[in-house]
């Protein structure tokens, strides 16, 4: 299986950039004022880039959910017990999350991946069944997950990806669902980014300030249990992460391959795409971050990344709806690009010079 992660990483390539001047001509040549449409123009230059393409199609739209539970649950870091994930997971799987009313109103397509949740689903239509185990150990006492059974989730994550390239999907979109995945999250920002650990660590599903402070403790255990783990970004993602946000992780690396443009959700979805960044940097090109989340500490990973969410709006669910809501101005972006007039093909006089 590690044959399996090197051949993987190293199908990875960065965008072509040798299109940038056509793409550029293109959008400045469209009739309007030069930048006027702002951030739109970037994101349609960045998803030309990404696919390869001067005349991007953006119609067939995908957004996979991963959920799994955490052992680190049990140290009471959530307010919320974890038979909530699979009762959310039914949620999503009977229409009723929202994520099901924004991935319809986006047109996409959704699959729920139940990747270590502790509970056994019966089929269902949209349940993608790629469970490692029933939920990760608890990470405050030892690693969150075997490198084995990590791998397993994040291979899991990237054949997701291919099997959507193969069906044709233009765009793709991250989201999750786990109790108590804010902690193992905050855990991987804090190690693989150096961030203070002090100014990311949120209250998730709404936690009291005792239990903030007890839930920032057990990331610290968790950190100092876990450090002869944490040398590497992927014995990073194993010792403190998740079978969910292993599988972002490698979504992302498997979109990136496929040269498929993947939007991120929030907090814990960003926590996939940072151990994929780690792992090859290159799938900078495919990512757009969809959304700042309302969850402490996501502004500062953002800085720390230099990235630019595309909205705003505080939003701090989770399950992909950042994403949702996201795609739809990447695809505006698009249909600019492509079907507004340009002013070599329309008599529409240019702004005189100086």
């Amino acid at each position: 299986m590690y044959e399996s992660l090197q051949q993987l990483l190293l199908s990875i390539h960065p965008a072509d950039r040798s299109l940038g001047a056509a793409a550029q001509a293109h959008l400045d040549d469209l009739t309007k004022p030069q930048g006027s449409l702002g951030r739109m123009e970037e994101i349609a230059l960045k998803y030309v880039l990404a696919t390869g393409n001067l005349t991007p199609v953006l119609s067939k739209k995908k957004i996979c959910c991963f959920a799994a539970d955490h052992g680190v649950a049990a140290e009471g870091v959530s307010a919320f017990p974890a038979e909530v994930t699979p009762q959310m997971v039914y949620n999503m799987l009977s229409g009723g999350a929202a994520i099901n009313v924004l991935s319809r109103h986006a047109g996409a397509d959704l699959d729920v991946v139940d990747m270590g949740v502790n509970h056994d689903f019966p089929d269902r239509a949209g349940l993608v069944k790629r469970k490692v185990k029933h939920g990760s150990a608890n990470m405050a006492s030892g690693p969150a997950m075997s490198e084995e059974d990590a791998l397993r989730a994040l291979l899991s994550g990237a054949e997701l990806a291919a099997e959507a390239k193969a069906a044709g999907y233009h765009i793709l979109g991250t989201g999750e669902m786990g109790i108590a995945n804010t902690t193992p999250a905050t855990a991987l920002y804090s190690v693989l980014l150096d961030v203070e650990l002090e100014g990311i660590t949120g209250r998730g599903t709404g936690i009291d300030d005792a239990r903030l402070q007890h839930k920032k403790e057990v990331i610290k255990r968790a950190i100092a249990v876990n450090a002869a783990q944490c040398t590497t970004p992927f014995g990073t993602l194993a010792a403190l992460g998740g079978f969910e946000i292993a599988a972002i992780a490698g979504f992302i690396l498997g979109a990136a391959a496929a040269r498929i443009p993947v939007v991120v959700d929030g907090f814990i979805s960003s926590a996939g795409a940072v151990a994929a960044l780690k792992l090859c940097p290159a799938v900078d090109d495919y990512l757009f971050f969809s959304h700042l989340s309302n969850e402490q500490g996501h502004r500062a990973v953002m800085q720390k990344l230099g990235a630019r969410p595309i909205l705003d709006l505080d939003l701090r669910l989770g399950e992909g709806t950042g994403g949702a809501l996201a795609m739809q101005v990447i695809e505006g972006a698009i249909k600019l690009y492509n079907e507004m007039a340009t002013f070599s093909g329309a008599q529409v006089s240019e702004k005189e010079g100086e």
